[in-house]
């Protein structure tokens, strides 16, 4: 509006009104004197429908209100969230009306959900392969059951796996009119694929599905004559053993909670064992008799090589020594076999001072008869450097000076 004359009466279509006045740098004039009155009464968008399957937040429908929408589960939604009603002579909405539909696959991971076939509760299309994949947290499993499900038999089928599309493994195969019985997924994530063919069409699958926590492995302790590294028992964690000074692991090294029904391992579990016999190449060690702490067996012949470093000697501690006197005994040679010169046999239970070897190898050997007595052996064995005083690879016992 500009010059002298009077606009006729105004009326806005919102409740917002925005004016601007602009002047040049020439001819000044009155300029102008207007009043303004809110009124009420203004006409409100048409309502909007809440779509099937869908859900509508707000009642407001004047201008500039906001209305906005979501779908139920299974359901996505097709077209705007929020739509507002917009000013001018006739009103309206910005965006029509959105749809909530079934879409051929998706990917999930709230713990509760549902899963449809595409354009249900209507007939899937023809020529369809769609996935779906329910992704939850380690430890974790979901309960599916059917609410409603009729295919093509045969030819149009619902596959549910066990982990991915590509690697996991079949959990079943549906087909036909029957419904299915409820089942588990024993691992975090479950995938579905549905593919039908170009010839009938039927309603199709209503699945609902909801998490829950799977158990833990057996805890494996205690673990004898060794320790467990891992305290987190659960689906698909990992924990790793290690055996004591003079034990050997008889096993795998690590096992992994398995996915499954029953929670298991994926090895049986290890143990630690003293052995009859050996090839020793640690500075310092213990070595004990077969079957320590229990009693040895009869008709042992037991050989350990025990080898350090060149320039090393080896120190020997008897710290326990309980054997059936003169018939199971403890030969201890100071070189790599049976010829060498030998140090002393061993026997009784009599403590006995530590002994040395001259060379750095050693050949022990421990001989049980077919008879039965006290029978415990432990000795530590420790490397040396001659003419020095060395205590710093000696564990919990100090090495003794050599001259």
């Amino acid at each position: 509006y500009f010059g002298t004359t009077i606009p006729q009466l105004l009326n806005s279509t919102s409740n917002n009104l925005y004016l601007s006045f602009s002047s040049d740098i020439s001819v000044s004039a009155a300029g102008f004197h207007l009043e303004y009155t809110g009124t009420i009464g203004l006409e409100s968008c048409p309502e909007p429908q809440t779509p099937n399957y869908g859900i509508r937040l707000g009642d407001r429908f004047m201008v500039g209100d906001v209305v906005q929408f979501s779908c139920e589960q299974g359901y996505s939604l097709q077209g705007n969230a929020h739509i507002t009603c917009m000013p001018g002579p006739v009103r309206r909405w910005n965006y029509p009306v959105p749809l909530c539909l079934a879409h051929c696959g998706g990917s999930m991971t709230d713990v509760s959900g549902v899963i449809l076939s595409p354009g249900y509760p209507g007939n899937y299309p023809s020529g369809l392969d769609c996935s779906w994949t329910v992704n939850l947290p380690v430890g974790f499993g979901i309960h599916l059951q059917f609410l409603n499900f009729s295919t093509e038999a045969i030819h149009d089928y619902l596959e549910i796996r066990s982990g991915s599309l590509e690697t996991g493994s079949v959990i079943d195969r549906f087909s036909g009119p029957i419904m299915p019985k409820p089942l588990f997924s024993t691992t975090h994530q479950t995938s579905f694929f549905f593919h039908s063919d170009y010839s009938q069409n039927k309603p199709g699958f209503h699945i609902t599905y909801q998490a829950y926590q799977l158990q833990s492995c057996p805890d494996p302790r205690p673990f004898r004559n060794g320790n467990v590294i891992g305290t987190d028992f659960s689906v698909g964690m990992t924990v790793s053993f290690e055996c004591q000074p003079g034990y050997s692991l008889i096993g795998e090294t690590s096992l992994t909670c398995l996915h499954g029904i029953s929670r298991n391992w994926n090895h049986p579990l290890p143990r630690c064992e003293a052995l009859c016999g050996g090839n020793i190449t640690s500075l310092n060690g213990t070595i004990y008799s077969p079957g320590h702490p229990e009693e040895y067996p009869n008709f042992q012949d037991c050989v350990w090589s025990v080898r350090v470093p060149p320039g090393h000697g080896i120190y020997i501690n008897f710290t326990v020594l309980s054997t059936e006197p003169i018939y199971d005994y403890i030969t201890v040679w100071d070189g790599p076999d049976q010829s060498s010169p030998q140090i002393g046999q061993f026997s009784g239970n009599t403590a006995l001072e530590s002994v040395y070897s001259t060379s750095n190898i050693i050949l022990i050997k421990f001989h049980s008869d077919f008879s039965g007595f006290l029978k415990a052996l432990h000795c530590r064995h420790y490397s040396f450097t001659p003419y020095l005083v060395v205590v710093s690879y000696c564990c919990s016992h100090s090495c003794p000076g050599v001259d």
